[in-house]
């Protein structure tokens, strides 16, 4: 009775306790914020009909899946949708896609309205107007009419013609892409004719060409590095480094360590909590008090990360990322046996599980955020060194 006492007094201690490390949305908020003054953040408005590969440019500069960009866009004003890489919260790059250009029935003075709004709203972000041509499409009278109207009101934001699709004239015994930039007839003689459609509209020209990998072109981002090397010409230099670290995949993991920072916040509140519940002398006993705590570290870094889990998934992210280290966790409760020095290993070895638990699951959340699949090898590499560091920590 008095060992079920002890246990209900301490299990009401932890739920206290957690409520006072709970995540105040207004703290995170404030953080964030305070971040998102100082992130270099380009703004792209794609124009172009449907089709011309306005996705796929958004695919190359990110590195993401045609699913996670086509999910990734959400609607903005009545003709355009927006879609901000990695967060929300903490945009790198944003990108406004024009919806039902080439539509007869579609508004297009509501669309240039539209647009203008975006463009006079004051930010510091760098901004480019990217219009995307199928190569093989000659109808572009209602491109070059809203690009000459933007560009007419805000001629400071530079202007890149893309142009699309380059496999689609290459000659019939041609299966694979020559040298960049393509030194081909058929690409020359339309090039020339679109060029002459934008002549006095456009800063620079692109060739692209992104295919799927069942097409057999290599490479599937076929004129990516000279879009790259165009943005970089154009845009100010820190945003211009900016997506020179998106392709190099630097930029994601700046992000996910800028996340992980304000999250070991919390983390070392509950790893400490969790030594402090670990060090009852009562093997097996503390287990449940320390898995709700690891599993509300779990929700907590979720919340921050911009996933909302019940606690049934977030005890489901603890089981995916956790692997091998539950044996260590029954070890560290079978050492309370040995007197006076078990509770203490015991304690140590808790704070330090927790901490590699939520160290695993900052590399989880950031995973998703930036539209990755998790690898579980990597989180379970991350959680091994967090928890040796962590063991040295809290000795």
């Amino acid at each position: 009775m008095r060992v079920g006492e002890f246990l209900g007094n301490t299990t009401q201690v932890a739920q206290r306790t957690l409520r006072w490390f709970t995540v105040s949305e207004e703290r995170v908020a404030e953080i964030l914020a305070a971040v998102r003054e100082e992130l270099p953040t380009t703004e792209a408005l794609l124009i172009g009909k449907p089709q011309a590969g306005k996705s796929s440019i958004v695919r190359g500069l990110t590195g993401v899946s045609a699913e996670i960009v086509g999910q990734g866009f959400r609607p903005h004003t009545q003709n355009t949708q927006r879609y901000a890489y990695p967060s929300e919260e903490l945009p790198l790059l944003i990108f406004t896609d024009t919806v039902g250009l080439g539509d007869i029935n579609q508004n297009t003075e509501g669309l240039i309205d539209e647009l203008l709004g975006d463009l006079a709203q004051e930010t510091k972000r760098a901004r480019v107007l990217i219009l995307t041509v199928k190569i093989n499409d000659f109808a572009t009278d209602t491109l070059r009419q809203i690009g000459e109207r933007l560009r007419k009101q805000y001629p400071m934001v530079p202007c890149v013609l893309a142009v699309t699709c380059l496999h689609e004239v290459y000659p019939g015994a041609l299966v694979e892409h020559p040298p960049y930039p393509p030194d081909l007839p058929e690409v020359e003689r339309v090039l020339t004719a679109i060029q002459g459609d934008f002549a006095g509209l456009c800063d620079r020209t692109v060739l692209l060409d992104f295919t799927l990998e069942e097409d057999g072109f290599t490479p599937v981002f076929y004129g990516l590095e000279a879009l790259r090397d165009t943005l970089a010409d154009l845009l100010p230099e820190a945003e211009a480094k900016a997506i020179y670290q998106l392709l190099d995949e630097g930029a994601g993991e700046q992000l996910g360590t800028l996340y992980r920072d304000v999250g070991r916040r919390y983390i070392l509140a509950f790893s400490v909590m969790a030594a402090t519940v670990a060090a009852v002398p009562l093997p097996f006993a503390t287990m449940p008090v320390l898995t709700t705590l690891q599993v509300s570290l779990v929700g907590v870094l979720g919340q921050l990360y911009g996933q909302t889990l019940t606690p049934s998934q977030a005890g489901g992210v603890v089981s995916a990322i956790a692997g091998g280290f539950l044996a260590q966790a029954i070890g560290r409760e079978l050492i309370k046996f040995i007197p006076g020095l078990g509770s203490v290993v015991a304690a140590s070895w808790a704070a330090a599980y927790t901490w590699a638990l939520g160290e695993g699951a900052c590399v989880y959340f950031g995973d998703l955020m930036g539209g990755k699949k998790p690898d579980p090898q990597k989180i379970q590499g991350v959680m091994r060194e967090a928890f040796d560091a962590a063991k040295q920590r809290f000795n």
